[in-house]
């Protein structure tokens, strides 16, 4: 059964659509961490290396309910043919762990993208769109930024898409917020009732290194500042974060 966390009056279910080594030694994904920053990422997040010293992730999303409604953050790695196919673990699992927490794909009612790497829209589109009831938010500036199979898949979308700029409310105590640096249009979503609040983070941060080191860029963010500064400006003492690639779905900085 999927991991949960509440906040307030939502559920947020998180769902592994699978699970695998990177596809290059971590120390060439964080060329400027220290000994000392490894070995306190190792022990916030000893599942994250094997023995022989690889990076291992996950690869999740996540569904939020919120009184009758579904919004899911990001589709995951995808069937066997997706676009992640060339370097993760396909195919995933989404459909299994949907039917584990009791969510119908029609139920969904928005798909928020926190951006458009291969590993986070792989069950977006399955010849037509796999939520078919959804609206999916799409920051602008990644749809702008990516080459001709990303705009096949956003041509998948047809009258679904919704293409937004800077942060949008998608209900009450939920709001899509601009988190620029890994892509050009990175989102993330804040889950906020009362004193409560949580951060479906996206790739905001990939490795706990960037837990333990908030300003430690990774190789493969576009713009390693503002990354720096999304980051830096959101991980505050508290806050709880519901991320993609960590061994713990949820985990508190």
């Amino acid at each position: 059964m999927p991991l949960t966390r509440t906040v307030g009056p939502a559920t947020i279910v998180a769902m592994q659509d699978g699970e695998g080594p990177f596809f290059q030694p971590r120390e060439e994904a964080f060329p400027q961490a220290t000994a000392e920053q490894w070995r306190r990422a190792d022990e916030r997040d000893p599942g994250a290396v094997t023995a022989d010293g690889q990076w291992w992730l996950r690869f999740r999303c996540f569904a939020v309910r919120h009184g009758d409604r579904v919004t899911m953050v990001d589709t995951g790695i995808g069937p066997a043919d997706s676009l992640a196919a060339s370097w993760a673990p396909v195919p995933g699992r989404l459909p299994e762990e949907l039917a584990a927490a009791g969510i119908d794909p029609a139920d969904v009612d928005t798909v928020v993208i926190t951006h458009l790497h291969t590993d986070h829209i792989g069950w977006a589109v399955v010849g037509t769109p796999y939520f078919p009831n959804a609206t999916y938010l799409i920051q602008r500036a990644d749809a702008e930024a990516f080459g001709a199979d990303r705009k096949a898949l956003l041509d998948g979308l047809g009258g679904q898409l919704r293409l937004v700029e800077g942060d949008v409310r998608i209900a009450a105590g939920l709001t899509a917020i601009a988190t620029p640096g890994h892509t050009p249009g990175h989102q993330s979503v804040l889950i906020e009732y009362d004193d409560e609040r949580l951060l479906v983070t996206g790739d905001l941060l990939v490795h706990a290194l960037q837990l333990v080191a908030p300003e430690t860029p990774y190789s493969h963010e576009v713009d390693a500042e503002m990354a720096r500064e999304s980051r830096t400006s959101l991980l505050r003492d508290g806050l709880i974060l519901a991320t993609p690639h960590l061994t713990d779905p949820f985990v508190r900085v």
